[in-house]
């Protein structure tokens, strides 16, 4: 799984030195990129007002007054700098997001400026070795017709998409779909590919028209938000069809990107994670894990935000852990569990069979000798008898602390297990004396 930053909020495609650093420096190899930091949703809202001579066209110092959207070639040349930042400071770029319309757009009549302007943003991708582009489907209002019946819509889609397939495949691309809002009156509400059913009709039908796998799916953990939709219910049934996650939170009313966790309210997370990291953890998701903080990022002040990446990069590496929770406890031919309460309890329940510890081992001497859950409970010292290439898996909240406390001892193979996401759990709690 590659944790991948997403530029938008960090990275100025006029002066990207500044963002790119910050980057790099929090421990992150690799960027989304955001194309429509060159053609803006307000831009396409405005397109045929922007007309501008072809004389403008030579190169101009400052990119931003460049309507891409009248002249789509011009795509590569907005982003050169960025580009050659990234190649000079290795950084790389594994997804790109496509310009898109507002979701309460009434224009009904860019399909083929929009045409133009995502067949050059793969052509794009192709030119700079970036695997994956995230276009959305229509929504109900951009087809000619608002009232239009969801066949039409469907088939709008579908024609559209099979058209920028040959565009893909001469350029080594694959285009993925994306799970949408639909504004009605101002409100938020399910849009196309919202249905984890729909999402895989569509995938599917794609791939089989185009006589190859050149589209998946990116699933947008914000959108599943927005509709009230079951994370893990959406996951399980597209699986590996999901090539790229969107993380990012919100409150489930507003559009926002934020840091995930920090959207509550009473103490209770707006977004459910639980279900996400258990659907992405089934499917063996093994994808673009994006972190999209765009909102998050906007009110710290630039000298906050390289601190607020390091953090967002320990926030994404959580989630890389907690999703490849069992790849890491297939990595030893031999467990030991350091904690004997409830999480060596959620352990045994959840991996004790497939991934037998040779026993746990406690601080409290009271219980030593004693069996917990079908283990012996032993002294730490114990630890030092252990086989090569045992690995420990502290199972209780004090990690940092009992790290230390093991690596005093000399212990190897220190590992984190963490039950807030489990499988299944138990609800009665032990009272610990």
């Amino acid at each position: 799984m590659k944790i991948i930053c997403s530029s938008s909020g960090f990275i100025n495609p006029v002066r990207p030195r500044q963002g790119i650093s910050d980057i790099l420096k929090a421990g992150f190899g690799s960027i989304s990129l955001d194309l429509d930091a060159c053609c803006s949703s307000l831009e396409l809202e405005q397109y045929g007002k922007l007309r501008k001579d072809n004389e403008e066209w030579r190169y101009m110092e400052n990119y931003e007054y460049l309507p891409i959207s009248e002249h789509p070639t011009k795509v590569g040349c907005f982003f050169e700098r960025l580009l050659a930042e990234c190649q000079s400071r290795n950084l790389q770029i594994s997804v790109a997001h496509a310009p898109y319309l507002s979701r309460d757009t009434k224009r009904t009549d860019l399909s083929e400026v929009l045409f133009d302007l995502y067949k050059e943003s793969i052509r794009f991708c192709g030119q700079i070795g970036c695997k994956y582009i995230v276009i959305r489907p229509f929504c109900t209002s951009s087809v000619k017709g608002s009232a239009a019946s969801y066949e039409s819509v469907r088939m709008s889609n579908f024609e559209y998409y099979l058209r920028l397939a040959a565009v893909a495949r001469e350029n080594q691309v694959m285009i993925l779909l994306e799970n949408q809002c639909h504004s009605l009156n101002g409100h938020l509400v399910r849009g196309v590919c919202s249905d984890s059913f729909e999402a895989v009709e569509w995938v599917d039908t794609l791939n089989d028209r185009a006589g190859e796998e050149r589209f998946g799916f990116c699933l947008d953990v914000g959108v599943c938000t927005l509709c009230g939709q079951d994370m893990h219910e959406f996951t399980v049934t597209l699986g590996k069809r999901i090539k790229a996650v969107i993380l990012r939170d919100c409150d489930g009313q507003h559009e926002s990107s934020l840091l995930p966790f920090t959207s509550v309210c009473m103490g209770q997370p707006q977004t459910d994670w639980l279900c996400m990291i258990r659907g992405l953890r089934e499917i063996g998701f093994d994808g673009q894990l994006i972190l999209g903080i765009r909102d998050t990022a906007g009110v710290f002040s630039p000298l906050l935000r390289p601190p607020l990446l390091v953090f967002a990069k320990a926030v994404a590496d959580y989630f890389k852990w907690q999703i490849e929770i069992e790849n890491l406890l297939r990595k030893y031919s031999f467990i030991v569990l350091f904690g004997a309460g409830n999480m060596c309890r959620n352990y045994m329940k959840c991996y004790g069979e497939k991934y037998p510890p040779l026993f746990t081992c406690d601080n409290n001497r009271k219980m030593w000798g004693e069996n917990f859950c079908g283990l012996e409970v032993k002294s730490p010292e114990e630890l030092k008898r252990i086989p090569d290439g045992c690995g420990v898996f502290i199972c209780n909240i004090y990690y940092h602390e009992i790290e230390e406390q093991l690596r005093d001892m000399g212990v190897k193979n220190i590992e984190f297990f963490n039950d807030e996401y489990m499988p299944s759990f138990y609800f009665d709690r032990l009272k610990m004396v």
